[in-house]
């Protein structure tokens, strides 16, 4: 982690309500925080959970059984599966 000056070097700036703001405001005097600590630990804490569930796998028992079958079988990708990696990887520049 760098050092205060570093982490503070971008500006967001949008509009709430007069409502919108009013409540927010009541939550971070209710945490001890200040509106733009509030507002920064809230956002922090809602974009790691949006792409923590992004980028996890949910699966039914049955469908677990199965993944982990597929896994542990001796089948060789076929060229859909090629193709579809490939493609992945070139989407997420690798």
């Amino acid at each position: 982690m760098g050092t205060i000056a570093e982490r503070l070097e971008r500006r967001l700036d949008f509009r709430v309500s007069r409502r919108t703001k009013r409540l927010i405001e009541r939550a971070a005097a209710a945490a001890g925080q200040s509106l733009s600590d509030f507002a920064v630990t809230a956002m922090l804490a809602k974009a790691t959970d949006v792409l923590r569930a992004e980028q996890t796998i949910r699966l039914t028992e049955r469908g677990h059984r199965a993944f982990l079958a597929l896994l542990d079988s001796q089948a060789k990708p076929n060229a859909a599966l090629r193709r579809a990696a490939a493609k992945y990887k070139e989407l997420r520049g690798e």
